[in-house]
């Protein structure tokens, strides 16, 4: 392991190299405000989370109701790109032979990472970790999609002329260098071993993924959440399978390719419908025959007859493509020890938040991947710190911090154990004990919580906060349309209150909200601070003043 262990700290310092990155950053997000808020966001990250020269194009996906999938999700965005490039002075077609060109896609509701998300105005991607970025000269909280974005940027220099597209709330550390040669028209990121046994495949539960197989030519076949046997079958012809893989789901296409998928899907793209998505309507019919893509559809319930209707399309769209000397589908190995960080859910979000206090070789990876060290950074804490806690940007007074994990936290108390807190300022004192998770929330005074209570405050335009509560052990994705915790709404509720929230005004309405605590706060520590007799004389003072004034008036 020692040996794999050099490999994914080498590609860490990769990606902590500010040179290194994709040319063109394309976010994709639900609606317009959030696609102004991360313009403005990621231009201030220019040099910190991508390269200094990256050109940044924030879209949304002004689609249908259902949304068009990350397929066709994929090419709206890269057209709604172009334009607004050329808008900005760049050249109109953005991916060249000499330019790398990435896409995130942060749409969706975020269900099961509920509330947080809500604390966010449903900006997904904009869920703080407990870690720092410097934002226009401003040490700020960093968002999920900021990591994945530096994450992914190691990938930049190798995929020239090419169209990658990633997913916005996981980042992975390759145990293998990312650095490659790209061989095929279109790849895809896979975790992929040796092709494995009857038993090893039920045993890995590969059954309920979707997977990658690839044979003994280097070409790859996707397939999804289907038996050995089912698998054996479907790929009989596909030649002798050397390995096999779960699929990421993150992918790169040429400008060859791309310009096909742009033609063949044109009429869905100027209208605006349809909704198809990468794995089942692109990889699938390119890689398998059609009996096998129209049994593997029928297990997704779709019949036989569209399924052969959009098979023979995409067929027919391949059919004058020139391959040159590339390959049509190929996998991309991250290797089989990669480090996988996943925080689309609130359980993932606690369990790697607090990773960071750990000691073993991953949580220093992690550590050295978000620059935090165990301890305190950049902050003024009087309270005790053990040495299993990570405490960053804080302004504390005092307390007891063990075995938790803190981002931006103003208090005059924080008594913390095993918990997390990310952007909490406080009058009084804040008590949070083991799975306890306190995000974006403002109190005059004390904030007390039990255990493995979560505590969210979600803002509005004017400054205002709504407390939403729930529990670490919660699936937002299941409570989702419930009223939990004794919340008055449902996060389905505030879902739909938030749907077209200016996700920016809030933003500067909620930071000025912590300011407003955090310098009442100040104010009362220096008064309580000044020796009694001066403390006395002013209240003296203050109150010969207030009866002269009386007495002036009479």
């Amino acid at each position: 392991m020692a040996g794999v262990n050099a490999v994914l700290n080498e590609n860490v310092e990769y990606m902590n190299d500010v040179s290194v990155g994709f040319d063109v950053v394309i976010v994709c997000t639900s609606n317009e405000f959030q696609a102004d808020f991360w313009q403005t966001r990621l231009e201030g990250g220019r040099g910190t989370v991508m390269t200094a020269n990256s050109v940044v194009l924030a879209v949304d996906e002004d689609w249908s109701d259902g949304g068009a999938g990350n397929a066709l999700g994929t090419f709206y965005a890269y057209q709604k790109a172009c334009r607004k490039a050329a808008s900005f002075g760049h050249p109109a077609d953005l991916l060249t032979s000499a330019s790398s060109v990435a896409i995130y896609h942060t749409a969706g509701k975020g269900t099961r990472l509920a509330p947080l998300p809500g604390a966010e105005n449903n900006n997904k991607p904009g869920v703080k970790l407990p870690a720092l970025v410097n934002i226009g000269g401003e040490l700020r909280p960093l968002t999920i999609l900021e990591s994945v974005i530096k994450q992914t940027g190691v990938y930049g220099p190798c995929r020239k002329g090419r169209l990658s597209v990633f997913w916005g709330d996981q980042v992975f550390i390759p145990s293998i260098s990312p650095t490659y040669e790209p061989a095929h028209h279109a790849d895809i990121l896979v975790a992929l071993g040796d092709m494995v046994s009857k038993q090893e495949w039920e045993d890995k539960g590969y059954d309920k993924y979707g997977l990658i197989a690839v044979n003994t030519s280097n070409q790859a076949a996707q397939v999804e959440k289907v038996s050995y046997d089912t698998a054996t079958r479907l790929l009989a012809s596909f030649g002798d399978i050397k390995s096999v893989g779960t699929s990421l789901g993150s992918f790169s296409v040429t400008k060859e390719l791309l310009d096909v998928f742009l033609e063949g899907f044109s009429e869905e793209l100027s209208t605006k419908t349809g909704k198809l998505d990468s794995d089942p309507h692109l990889w699938m019919p390119l890689s398998v025959g059609e009996n096998e893509y129209v049994e593997l559809m029928g297990q997704k319930d779709v019949g036989a007859e569209e399924s052969r209707a959009h098979y023979k399309r995409v067929q027919k769209m391949m059919s004058s493509f020139d391959m040159g000397e590339k390959g049509l589908f190929g996998a991309v190995d991250v290797g089989g020890s990669a480090c996988w960080w996943d925080y689309g859910q609130l359980k993932w979000y606690q369990k790697y938040c607090l990773r960071l206090r750990d000691s073993d070789d991953e949580a220093q990876l992690m550590r050295k991947f978000y620059d935090i060290p165990l301890g305190t950074q950049a902050s003024s804490v009087g309270a005790s710190v053990d040495t299993m806690s990570c405490v960053s940007k804080c302004n504390i007074a005092s307390g007891c911090i063990t075995g938790s994990v803190l981002m931006d936290v103003d208090a005059e108390c924080v008594e913390a154990d095993g918990a997390i807190l990310v952007g909490v300022s406080a009058g009084g004192k804040v008590v949070a004990p083991k799975g306890a998770i306190v995000y974006n929330v403002t109190a005059p005074g004390d904030l007390i919580l039990t255990e493995k209570d979560v505590q969210v405050g979600v803002f509005n335009t004017k400054g205002a906060m709504k407390l939403m509560r729930s529990a670490s052990d919660v699936d937002g994705g299941k409570a989702w349309k419930k009223v939990v915790s004794g919340n008055e709404e449902s996060f389905e509720t505030i879902y739909k209150a938030n749907l077209t929230t200016d996700v920016s005004l809030v933003e500067t309405a909620s930071r000025a909200k912590h300011d407003e605590i955090r310098v009442e706060r100040k104010k009362k520590s220096l008064i309580l601070g000044l020796p009694p007799l001066v403390v006395a004389g002013a209240a003296v003072a203050l109150g010969a003043a207030i009866l002269f004034a009386v007495m002036k008036r009479r």
